[in-house]
This record gives C-alpha cells, structure tokens and sequence, in this order.
C-alpha cells in the first residue's frame, strides 16, 4: 500500500484454537520425544537445561518454580482458599479481647493476586517446554547449545527488548491490572459502609448490584442513573464539538490575511494554559458564586435586583459549565489547528476562486474535510477525556445542586466519574461505585469503537495522502 501504514491483520478465532491445539500438541510430542532430562522438567522446572549445562536459563526457570511453590504454600493458599466465600468467621470480642477471624478484603485481594500467579507459572511452565525441545532439537541437528556467558550476553543483545520490558510489565500488571481486576470483582460483592473489613465481611452477591442500578422500582438506583448518564453524554458532546467549531474558529480568523496583531492574540489565548487549570477553574467557581464578583458588581451597579443562581439552579449551572469550558479548551484547539491550516496546500484555495467558490464554499468543501481527517482521532481523545472530566465538573460545582429526587448523594451537574467519586469517598459504597466504574467503561468502549470507525482517517487512509 503505497504511502499508507501495513497493518497485520488480526488471526481469526478458528486461526488461534488451531494454535492453542498445536501448543497443547507440541507440550505432548516433547515428553515423548524427549529424553529423561526433558521429562524430568516437566516436574522439576529448568532442570533439563541444568543437566545440558545451560545454569543461567535453567535457575531462571527453577528459582521461578521455587518462588511459586513458597508463594502459594506460605502465604497465597490460605486466601486463595477462601474467594469463594470471602471468609466466614468475623472478628469479634472475647470478654475484652479482641479475636481477629477472615478480611474479606485481604481474601479478594491477594486471591486475585494468586490466580495471576498460577497462570504466570504455567506460562513459565510451557516455556520450560519449549526451551527444552529446541535444545533437544539443537542437541540433535549436532550444533552446540549457547554457553552461559552468550545466553547473559543476549539479555542485552537480541533479548534486549525483554530484559528492557520485564520491569515497565511488571508495574503495568500490579499498578493497572491488578486494581482494575479487583474494582471489577468489587462489583459482584456486598462490600459497603455496613460491610468494612477485617471488622464486618463481605461476600459475592452475584448480579444483585446491577440490578439496583438499573431498576426504576422501589430502592432502584435507575432514575439517577438515567438523569446522570444522559448529562454525562450531552455534556461530552458539547464540551467536545463546541470547542473543536470554536477553536478552529478562532484559528481561521487569527490566521486570515490582513488580521493585525497576531502573535498577541495567539499569546493572550496561550496565556489560559499557562495557568494551571486547578487555580482557574477555583478562581472561577468563587467568582460566580452568589456572593461573588460577578453578582456583587452586577447588583452594585444596578443592573439586577437579586443574585443570579449559576450555580444553583440546574440548568443555568449546567450552562454556566459548558460557558467556562470553551474558555479553556479553545486555546488547545487553535495551537492545534494553527499549525495544521498552515499545512493546507494553497493550491486548493486558488483553484477553488478561480471556479467560482465563495468562503463558505471553501471552508465546507476544503478546510472541514483535511481538518476532520487529521484531527479525527484527537477529537475521538477528546470526547473520551470529557467523558470521565472530573476536574471541570468537582471543582466548579462538586456535582451540585444536589435534588432530593436523585439517590446517593448524586447531584444536578454530576458526571458518572463525580458520581463514582462521591460514593466512594463520601459514602463508602464501594460495590455501587465499582458497578459504576464498569459501567463508564462500557460507555466509553462503546462509543469509542462505533466513532473510530466512522473517522475520515479510518475508513480512507489515504484519501489526502
């Protein structure tokens, strides 16, 4: 494909069972095939490389195989016992002393923690067989095996690429991974103000807090849920197209012929960014308070009576957001469209004035189109960010006004993610938190994969190169 990006294309479902068949084949024709040293390591891991004199690979594999074994036997099997349940004796008191029984927190935690671990070790397991075939094979075809000073030079040679990822990997899955897996477990649990550990368990509850969450009967959370979701996403959608249409905008104008002064409109608009938004955003929220500057000058100099509610009222507090929104995002959307407009063959433009075409023309059938094909994905970022924009929303209104007819606390102006925040932070409902947290990620998966492919730079690649 000239000029565009080679992709590989993605193994149909019949394509990667045939591959897990082969594996599990390969795994079977090794301990045939192989010799007492090879079928030695299917109990003792490394140990056939050991024997070979490969010690650098071999205590690699045996020291993983020790550390699993003390892992699981010292400390793991007696929470990975319990998942299942949680626990089953509580802490309680003897006379005065105090008896200390299961944490169901401790138990979901590191029994997650030991599945991982059992699937790492039969990972390492399988590479056992596999190391110890190819050297079986090398063994045979009467090559000679590395020694062990070229196996430790090519950790920083053609293996270069592991020994570099090993350590970022391994943050990845106990900083990312982990915590995601375990907030998602949280879901299908009880786990709540009434149910704190290691003082009260909690256990599995199944779809239960699903349920409560969409329901519209009795202590059913699905009116809130409904209200903040459809605020969530028309909010996503103005704050995101609005300052995309403005900022591009703006740009159009700073950078048309006979505009004076350019660098400093481009530097006063550049100047909103320079000030950490957290400061902004506080400065704000206190000047359009009802005891603020904004009211206090306004009543002052008599043009009203009485404060204005910005924020308040709900709906003019939902305006007042999206007002103070496009006032910090138009400056990010004219650096960006500044540089790409620049880009924008002149030719273009010159053959369309000699056809005949007006502005309007122009910008419809010349500037829009390049500008949706290279800033497609940015803006598709964008929608994603407003989506889960918790510091515009907290720190201008914290989610109010609150309304007696939302349930947990939820506010007028509340965003799923403030949501989320306020139950776990305020409330400690943490199982309704996570069903929440699961559910933006749902919200955002989906509209993330039906938009990406409608984008310009998707479905035609190469339609401006």
């Amino acid at each position: 494909m000239a000029g565009g990006v080679n992709r590989k294309k993605k193994k149909p479902l019949s394509a990667q069972l045939k591959d897990i068949g082969n594996g599990i084949k390969e795994i079977g024709l090794t301990f045939v095939e192989g010799d007492i040293k090879t079928k030695l390591s299917y109990i003792i891991i490394g140990l056939g490389p050991i024997l070979r004199g490969q010690f650098l690979i071999g205590a690699a594999l045996l020291l993983c195989e020790v550390l699993f074994f003390w892992f699981m036997f010292g400390f793991g099997w007696k929470y990975l016992s319990k998942i299942t349940t949680l626990g089953t004796v509580a802490t309680h008191k003897v006379k005065r002393k105090t008896v200390y029984g299961d944490n169901s927190f401790l138990i979901l935690l590191f029994g997650i923690l030991c599945i991982f671990a059992i699937i790492a070790f039969i990972t390492i397991w399988y590479i056992n067989v596999r190391v110890n075939r190819k050297e079986e094979l090398t063994i045979k075809a009467g090559k000679k095996l590395p020694t062990n000073g070229e196996a430790f030079q090519s950790l920083f040679d053609k293996n270069f690429d592991k020994t570099l990822l090993a350590l970022p990997v391994t943050g990845i899955f106990v900083f990312t991974v982990l915590p995601i897996v375990f907030m998602i477990l949280v879901a299908f649990t009880n786990y709540d103000k009434n149910h704190q550990s290691p003082t009260n368990l909690f256990t599995w509850v199944g779809l239960e807090n699903f349920k409560q969450l969409v329901s519209f009967s009795g202590a059913g959370l699905g009116p809130t849920f409904a209200q903040v979701l459809a605020w969530t996403l028309v909010w996503a959608l103005l704050a995101t197209f609005i300052d995309y249409f403005l900022g591009l905008a703006v740009a159009i104008l700073i950078n048309k012929k006979g505009i004076k002064f350019k660098r400093l409109w481009r530097t006063i608009l550049v100047l909103t960014i320079a000030v950490p938004q957290f400061v902004s955003l506080l400065y704000i929220m206190k000047m359009f308070a009802n005891d603020g500057l904004i009211n206090g000058y306004l009543i002052k100099w008599g043009i009203i009576k009485t404060y204005i509610p910005f924020w308040t009222d709900p709906i003019l507090a939902k305006i007042t957001i999206i007002v103070v929104n496009i006032w910090i995002g138009i400056p990010y959307m004219m650096l960006i469209a500044t540089g790409l407009l620049m880009n924008i063959p002149e030719d273009l433009y010159e053959s369309a004035r000699i056809d005949g075409a007006n502005s309007w023309q122009m910008f419809r059938s010349i500037t829009l189109p390049y500008m949706l094909f290279v800033t497609g994905p940015f803006l598709l970022t964008q929608f994603t960010g407003n989506l889960n924009n918790f510091n515009v929303i907290y720190l201008l209104t914290q989610g109010r006004p609150q309304s007696m007819s939302l349930a947990e606390r939820a506010g007028s102006t509340d965003l799923l993610v403030t949501w989320l925040y306020k139950m776990t932070v305020n409330d400690t409902n943490y199982k309704m938190a996570a069903v929440i947290g699961i559910m933006v990620f749902i919200v955002t998966a989906f509209f993330s994969i039906v938009v990406y492919n409608m984008l310009p730079s998707v479905k035609d690649e190469e339609g401006f190169q």
